[in-house]
């Protein structure tokens, strides 16, 4: 006991002997410092691992650049011009618009007011690029047909399945239909696709990431998830990330402008829940590739969505026509969800789409069951309790009548225009095509001509297409 009091004496003259030679004040301040130091390090280290190098690159160079004198009070100038902008053409629309119920109804006079509002939207047919994808004339043809099938059922809700069993059915041939076009006849997709129908594809995706979230969590015990998809992924993602609390990555593209599977590789670790797949992307109309993103998804046992909202209609038919479309669905092993819009090319009614799970093992994470209610057992498969059964009448109504001689004629006709296209655009010299689209959506630029200025000519002129970015170019969705 003597040796070790005597060894703390020793010990403590020795510090306070080194330590006398430093001024008072800078003890104090050194430790300080060097905590100081420690937590910003740490910080710096858990933002980038966070945001990623890149990003965290790009935020300090923005933030170096705001410092210089003027640029902040610059930004902040403009930022509040095109405030300004915005809220003064909310105003001048909005002259005119209720604002409270009125105190006499009007009967059967609101129809002729809807008409007259109708007759101030734009004449879509023709020149708007991935708006409404039904031709022709709404009192005629197919759009007739739809329309008659909502009406038909505009009072029906699928949450009741004991008083509507039509619309439950209705639901349930839609799912089956679209399934067998996505592969659930292969032997590789093991027999047991299911899904529901949703509002859209925002939901169809929310739901499929969601799903996949809480599957990973009762399979891998995550609790911290991660998500990877690619920089041409929609923002649907982007979306769902911040819904349900799951860290996001995007990755960049190949130069065929493709996910990239060497690139999303490093980033899978031991919290990853999910990666993604579009057949074909929103911004370029190319094909991610499945087969191998699949493969990814197996070697690591982690969940793969492919987001087919474009290419649910299209590109099984495409196939049987004999172009070359790369493996996309259900036959590919590894694919555990798929979104599909019945509203997009489906020619359905706005408001239709289908999210397929490979099993109901991972399906049954997408339910919510409510036991404890005092209002009775809740139980709702989807995000809307409430669905409008009309629409789902009407995408059953779409696909019936249109059938596989009506989707695959459809087809041949759009893909043999968009072949058309592409053949045009490589002829003007100032333009070049986007990569190597895959089906009827086609990106291009110019390195020439200021594209956007091309645009808004051709908004001018009554077009409405797709100006995007990274590159800038156009995209063109032939309905």
């Amino acid at each position: 006991m003597e040796k070790i009091i005597s060894f703390v004496e020793k010990t403590r003259n020795s510090t306070n002997s080194y330590l006398s030679q430093y001024e008072p004040i800078l003890l104090i301040l050194t430790p300080l410092f060097t905590i100081f130091i420690t937590s910003f390090l740490q910080s710096f280290f858990h933002y980038v691992q966070d945001k990623g190098l890149k990003t965290t690159l790009i935020s300090f160079f923005m933030s170096s650049i705001k410092l210089i004198p003027g640029v902040n009070a610059r930004i902040e100038a403009e930022k509040q011009k095109v405030v300004e902008k915005l809220q003064s053409g909310s105003k001048s629309k909005k002259a005119g618009w209720l604002t409270e119920l009125p105190r006499t109804g009007l009967g059967g006079g609101v129809i002729e007011k809807l008409r007259d509002w109708k007759g101030n939207d734009v004449a879509w047919q023709g020149k708007c690029s991935g708006t409404v994808y039904i031709g022709g004339s709404e009192s005629e043809g197919h759009f007739s047909l739809i329309n008659e099938a909502y009406a038909m059922f505009s009072h029906t809700n699928p949450l009741h399945l004991d008083v509507f069993q039509s619309v439950v059915r209705c639901e349930s041939e839609v799912v089956a239909m679209t399934a067998a076009l996505l592969g659930s006849k292969e032997k590789a997709s093991g027999g047991e696709i299911c899904g529901n129908m949703t509002s859209g594809g925002t939901e169809s995706i929310l739901l499929a990431v969601k799903s996949s979230r809480d599957y990973m969590k009762t399979k891998k015990g995550i609790t911290k998830p991660e998500m990877i998809i690619p920089e041409s992924a929609h923002s649907a993602y982007d979306k769902a990330a911040q819904y349900f609390n799951i860290k996001l990555w995007r990755v960049p593209v190949n130069k065929e402008f493709q996910a990239d599977v060497r690139a999303i590789r490093p980033f899978i670790n031991k919290n990853t829940v999910l990666i993604v797949g579009s057949a074909p992307g929103f911004p370029h109309g190319i094909i991610d590739p499945i087969e191998e993103l699949g493969e990814l998804a197996l070697r690591f046992g982690v969940c793969l969505h492919v987001d087919l909202c474009l290419g649910g209609f299209v590109l099984p038919f495409a196939r049987k026509l004999g172009y070359p479309i790369p493996p996309f669905d259900f036959s590919v092993e590894g694919v555990t969800s798929i979104s599909a819009d019945v509203h997009k090319y489906g020619l359905a009614p706005k408001g239709t789409s289908i999210v397929l799970y490979r099993n109901h093992t991972i399906r049954k994470h997408q339910f919510v069951a409510v036991t404890e209610w005092s209002g009775g057992l809740y139980v709702s498969p989807t995000i809307a309790g409430s669905r409008p059964g009309g629409l789902i009448a009407g995408a059953w109504a779409a696909m019936l009548a249109l059938g596989q001689e009506g989707y695959l004629d459809n087809t041949r006709k759009i893909m043999e225009v968009s072949k058309s296209l592409q053949r045009g655009i490589k002829d003007i010299p100032e333009l070049f095509i986007i990569g190597r689209p895959d089906m009827t959506i086609v990106a291009f630029g110019s390195n020439d001509i200021d594209i956007f200025e091309v645009n808004d000519q051709m908004s001018s002129r009554g077009w409405h297409l797709n100006a995007l970015q990274r590159p800038n170019r156009f995209v063109v969705y032939y309905l």
